[in-house]
């Protein structure tokens, strides 16, 4: 259902198939898991929920059990994270999923079901895996005598209960992130072809002539999409970037730096925390550097293909010119000719022009202008690596 109008169905009935019923159906399934933001009622439930597991719970837990520092150093990230990640859910639940996937081809529509299948078994080989863990660590750390007897069984269901929760918000947000990137490339993939057919495929129900304009049509379709991505992520991406920046050195500051006995049951959370942030963040990294090199590309096809056609239609005129030298052609075939030089020059220009418009636009995910592709992901790594380091170095000197 659509927010603003609860009546009104997520996807046009004009449009419905196969795929985008599935697509419904996994909307529904948001709602057993307190997320769906598409009517008043929903929304209300969505932040009880959020208010309950993701701050009540672990403020109440840690004080009742008087946890162990690395223990507040994964409970406080992961609330912070799941934070970010629930209101960026909540701000443009609509187009998370759907990103104007009505206006895509059925082929797209076929393969990006296909990436939704697969993004959510990714998200269940983290998760699952992760839990287990987790449900050990739990059961160790509230079978200790500082849990008192009377509540020690609830208490740990609902901090499971809010583990779970926390985790599987972040960790959905990524997947939806990774989708979307996913989706993207699908497109850029079929945006491809219309080069690699030689303008044909965008020419099917329009003139030749009008191919050029097709195509430039589709790819600011395409650039206006990852333009709403990249500004509906970017928030999330730099909280992440921050959150688990600041996490994982103090995480090693305070392995390093204290004497204490280290042991699953005082540290199995903070090594569950940073296994889950550390998957679920590189996950959205590497498909913002796909889909930001796969935009980039774009060019590299479309200049491949004006040179074509170009030594094409160069080949055409030197017959044209040759053609038009001979004495014995008669007043009409030169005027044909002379059309035809004309429309040759025409779609050189037309191609020049889209070739140009591409090389200034190349796109991708940008996070307040800059591009998110390996460049970035390199200086990245050499910032951490250079923070690493410098704590290493104090941690030494200070020991």
């Amino acid at each position: 259902m659509d927010a603003q109008n609860p009546t009104r169905p997520l996807l046009s009935t004009a449009t419905t198939n196969s795929e985008e019923q599935f697509l419904l159906r996994f909307h529904s399934s948001l709602k057993y898991c307190a997320l769906d933001h598409s009517s008043s009622l929903s929304r209300t439930i969505s932040y009880l929920t959020f208010l309950i597991l993701t701050i009540i719970i672990p403020i109440s837990s840690s004080h009742l059990l008087h946890t162990a520092a690395s223990s507040l150093l994964s409970q406080l990230p992961e609330s912070i994270l799941a934070t970010i990640s629930f209101f960026t859910l909540s701000s443009s639940f609509q187009h998370l999923l759907l990103n104007g996937l009505r206006h895509d081809s059925p082929a797209v529509r076929r393969a990006y079901t296909r990436e939704i299948d697969r993004a959510f078994r990714h998200l269940a080989a983290i998760l699952l895996p992760s839990f287990a863990v987790q449900l050990a660590h739990k059961t160790f750390l509230f079978a200790s005598p500082a849990a008192a007897q009377p509540w020690k069984a609830a208490a740990l269901a609902a901090a499971l209960a809010s583990w779970v929760y926390r985790t599987g918000v972040f960790l959905l947000v990524c997947v939806f992130f990774r989708m979307t990137c996913e989706l993207q490339i699908l497109r850029f993939e079929e945006f491809y072809k219309m080069f690699e057919l030689g303008g044909v495929a965008a020419a099917v129900v329009v003139a030749e002539v009008e191919a050029e304009a097709v195509m430039f049509r589709e790819h600011s379709r395409i650039r206006r999409l990852l333009k709403a991505m990249s500004h509906r992520y970017r928030i999330f991406i730099i909280g992440c970037v921050v959150t688990i920046t600041v996490s994982q050195l103090g995480a090693l500051v305070m392995v390093f730096a204290t004497k204490d006995d280290k042991n699953f049951c005082n540290s199995g959370d903070l090594v569950v925390c940073s296994v889950v942030q550390l998957s679920g963040f590189l996950m959205c990294l590497f498909g913002a550097a796909r889909i930001t090199h796969r935009a980039q590309r774009v060019v590299s096809i479309a200049s491949r293909w004006h040179m074509t056609m170009s030594s094409s239609s160069t080949t055409k005129l030197e017959t044209i010119d040759n053609l038009d030298e001979s004495d014995d052609e008669d007043c009409e075939s030169k005027n044909s000719f002379q059309c035809s030089i004309s429309q040759t020059r025409s779609s050189f220009e037309s191609r020049q022009a889209l070739v140009t418009y591409l090389q200034h636009n190349g796109g991708g995910i940008t996070i307040f202008g800059f591009a998110l592709d390996r460049g970035l992901l390199h200086t990245l790594f050499a910032f951490e690596m250079t923070l690493v380091l410098w704590i290493l170095g104090k941690v030494v000197v200070l020991s």
